[in-house]
């Protein structure tokens, strides 16, 4: 088994304070948080797939991982701003956004759409990290975001792999997997993010989902482009049992990419 990554296998050294990104600092102090939180989506995974204990030792693993991946962006954000309190960040925001822990039956209906759930979030991580590897002028950050990514994308398979021997069993048709997708795409401007952009960047003002949202949105998105949302909704599909290359995901990812930059140039204006 390969080894995997460890904070002492980033290159702290090569921090360059003169090429962060102000705005991607904010994104990145939100992102910390949803990472350092996976210990709850454990518990709760595990509570849904209690008898499953394959499920429960990758989902252990998973969510050791993803911990990890909330101490380097909280690492490297308190190179950017020494202000910055990872703790005290994490504890605002673990007391004000909470997962349905007694749950142990999935929100999502079953236990395959739990599973779709999941690949849609890691396909929207994956694609997130690549594009803050692709669009970050600080050395550093490129480093973490690319080690972050590339879990991502395996964390994907991880889900996608463990659906698909549901589906052996207890098959979920493809139009009930592509509307629990979409679902769950719509929910990132739920309050887990908007709460962990208020929380990550000082609480200021008094907390409003639409308006934390709005902020993180704007900060975040501006790092994409179009193969990252292309490569991101295909893998989405693949979940949903379609073809990632078909017609309807080059459509998809072309609308999708059409309301992003639509999108952004709103919030821009409204930002102004």
């Amino acid at each position: 088994m390969t080894r995997h990554w460890t904070l002492d296998d980033i290159p702290w050294a090569q921090f360059d304070p003169t090429k962060v990104d102000p705005d991607l600092l904010r994104a990145i102090k939100a992102a910390a948080l949803v990472e350092h939180n996976a210990d709850d989506y454990v518990t709760y995974l595990c509570n849904v797939f209690a008898d499953d204990p394959d499920f429960v030792a990758a989902a252990r693993q998973w969510g050791a991982e993803e911990v990890q991946h909330g101490q380097a962006l909280a690492r490297w954000a308190q190179l950017a701003d020494p202000d910055f309190d990872p703790a005290l960040a994490l504890q605002r925001f673990t007391e004000g956004y909470r997962l349905p822990l007694e749950a142990t039956q999935s929100v999502r209906g079953s236990r395959n759409g739990e599973l779709v759930a999941r690949c849609v979030v890691e396909c929207g991580t994956s694609s997130f990290y690549s594009a803050i590897r692709d669009a970050a002028a600080e050395p550093v950050l490129r480093a973490v975001a690319a080690r972050i990514a590339a879990d991502e994308f395996r964390h994907f398979k991880l889900f996608y792999d463990h659906l698909q021997r549901y589906q052996k069993t207890r098959p979920m048709g493809r139009l009930r997997r592509l509307l629990i997708a979409l679902t769950r795409m719509r929910e990132a401007s739920d309050d887990e993010l908007a709460m962990a952009y208020w929380c990550g960047n000082g609480c200021r003002d008094g907390y409003s989902r639409s308006a934390q949202s709005a902020a993180y949105e704007l900060h975040a998105s501006r790092v994409y482009r179009f193969g990252h949302i292309q490569r991101g909704l295909g893998m989405a599909l693949k979940a949903c049992g379609m073809d990632p290359q078909g017609w309807f995901s080059r459509r998809f990812a072309g609308l999708t990419w059409y309301l992003l930059q639509r999108r952004q140039r709103r919030l821009a204006a409204i930002a102004a």
